[in-house]
């Protein structure tokens, strides 16, 4: 609130924000910011918003977010960003899970768009802690000052909802000092210029999105321009002539995102390209994959995209969004390493020229500075460079804890340390990360990393890259784990089913040496994702054992007509 309230007074007309999708085009100023948000406040605190309660904020990408967000923090109010329903045939699915987020929360207030308010009216009825369902078009007209205050390093600043890959959602509350801090150590590691510009494309509803880009853009005051995720999604070239439009500098984005535009942007739609003012690209938020930076390298250094800018990063919603970076202005490091000692004794062995049975795992550098990583065995204890191990870290960006979830916290905290879940190792002072650890399958003695199984499974012809599932399901006969793999496909016929089936198993018998149990071919959205499009492996293999990966969507009608009732059963 401080910053913003500063670069208002400082630079009242300068654009902080463009958003060239909203008609021709709209730019934010500070000073327009500052006082349109202030307005929000004034209606917030007219209609009973105490300090320190909750207020959900459930917008798409447009400026009344932004307004939305800082309204509700003027006015002593906690943000919590969710994200918008955009899938019809996922609405009861949708419904469901944020009433789990809201519940927990105890949002008092609900700010939405008037597309989404059956849906709003809905999950108000859910929830006895919300007193209202508003815009902030009608948060505006509420008139009303807003009382300048003070605010403590202590103070929440928001509660940011884990995607939950692996269980349900939890609210990572993070104060004023944690965002803060994150910022000006991303800021620091990447050498923020004042001539550096952020495009992004991300959710703002996500921790890269909303910390990595809109507010760490705010602190430094550099401009920003903002698109879509549908736009970037339904044609990814859009987000590289944003670069070009605004001679981008900096820019994260998740791995699937370089990998999109490396493979599916025709050659026609870059004609004129010009990247070579991108400095920094984070590649962070989920594996980083070697061959996804080798490919988005070649083809895009015709247009002015330097090897080095590729900047592969470590980091999660518990330390606010960024763990560890590399340093700018070099290669990325990749370490080849012998998979059989990786797999049965959790040794990272480098692998000498030439041998062929290998993994290969992509540096995220060392710790931000003021932050610490530590790899510990299951008792632990600390174990030495190069063996694998669970990932633990501290700093001053680090969370405090789950939000009214006391049991959660304590599973992940120790002695000041927080377990990240992942599994990981270091080596010359930077970590390496090699899987979610629930994620782990054991078969035959070995620990297979689900990824590189939905890596190999993603290269057949006629599977969906990047909606592969591979988890482990246990065999009650023999007492070990079954590798089960699920992949979507636009496939419809018998003979086109078996060709796939047989093609990934060979796939990932080639890479890993060792075939899956099962195959499942399913059609395209049977596979659950979280909000920032990560698979959802728990919940798959679920649906697997259950039978109902493809059972039958009902229509967006019905699963509004189901929810209604359950409320008058």
């Amino acid at each position: 609130v401080e910053v913003l309230r500063r670069q208002a007074e400082i630079e009242p007309d300068r654009v902080h924000i463009h958003l060239p999708e909203d008609e021709s085009g709209q730019d934010i100023t500070y000073g327009e910011l500052l006082a349109t948000s202030a307005q929000v406040a004034a209606g917030l605190i007219a209609r009973g918003l105490q300090r320190d309660q909750t207020v959900a904020i459930m917008l798409p990408t447009c400026a009344d977010f932004f307004f939305a967000f800082f309204g509700v923090s003027l006015a002593g109010g906690v943000p919590v960003p969710i994200y918008p329903p955009t899938r019809p045939d996922k609405i009861e699915e949708y419904v469901r899970r944020q009433i789990l987020i809201l519940g927990n929360a105890e949002v008092r207030f609900l700010i939405t768009f008037s597309r989404v308010k059956a849906i709003s009216q809905l999950i108000r009825l859910k929830l006895p802690s919300l007193v209202d369902v508003t815009s902030v078009e009608g948060l505006r007209q509420a008139g009303g000052k807003t009382p300048l205050r003070a605010v403590p390093p202590s103070d929440t600043a928001f509660i940011q909802y884990t995607s939950g890959s692996t269980g349900d959602p939890k609210g990572v509350v993070l104060s004023q000092a944690n965002v803060l801090a994150n910022v000006r150590g991303i800021g620091g590691a990447v050498r923020v210029k004042p001539t550096d510009v952020v495009v992004t494309w991300l959710p703002l509803y996500h921790d890269m999105g909303l910390i990595g880009s809109w507010l760490f853009a705010l602190y430094y005051a550099t401009p920003m321009t903002v698109l879509s995720p549908l736009a970037f999604l339904s044609r990814p070239e859009r987000w590289l002539w944003a670069m070009h439009d605004a001679r981008g500098t900096l820019c994260p984005a998740p791995n699937f995102s370089f990998e999109l535009c490396a493979r599916k942007i025709p050659d026609r739609a870059l004609e004129g390209l010009d990247l070579s003012a991108w400095r920094v690209a984070i590649n962070a938020g989920e594996a980083v994959l070697p061959e996804t930076i080798a490919s988005f390298t070649e083809r895009f250094a015709r247009y002015g995209f330097r090897a080095e800018s590729m900047l592969p990063c470590y980091g999660l919603a518990e330390s606010s969004v960024a763990l560890a970076i590399p340093p700018i202005d070099r290669l990325p490091v990749v370490d080849t390493i012998l998979r059989q000692p990786l797999e049965t004794e959790g040794r990272a062995v480098p692998a000498r020229f030439g041998e062929r049975d290998v993994v290969r795992f992509v540096s995220a550098g060392p710790p931000l500075e003021g932050h610490e990583i530590r790899i510990v065995e299951a008792q632990g204890r600390d174990v030495p460079e190069r063996v694998q191990g669970r990932v633990l870290f501290r700093g001053p960006s680090v969370t405090s804890g789950y939000y009214r979830n006391p049991q959660a916290t304590a599973a992940v905290m120790f002695d000041g340390w927080i377990d990240s879940g992942d599994l990981g190792y270091c080596a010359a002072g930077e970590v390496y990360i090699t899987g979610r650890l629930k994620d782990c399958i054991i078969k035959s003695g070995r620990n297979i990393v689900p990824q590189e199984v939905e890596s190999a499974a993603s290269e057949v012809t006629g599977v969906r890259r990047g909606c592969v599932a591979a988890f482990g399901v246990v065999d009650p006969g023999t007492g070990t784990e079954r590798l089960v793999v699920v992949a979507e496909t636009r496939a419809t016929r018998a003979e086109e089913y078996r060709r796939i089936e047989a093609d990934i198993i060979r796939s990932i018998d080639a890479a890993l040496g060792i075939p899956p149990d099962k195959v499942q071919l399913v059609s395209p959205h049977c596979i659950p994702k979280t909000s920032s499009g990560k698979i959802r492996r728990q919940e798959t293999r679920a649906l697997f054992e259950r039978g109902e990966l493809e059972a039958r969507k009902r229509p967006p009608w019905l699963q509004i007509v189901r929810l209604w009732t359950e409320n008058f059963g």
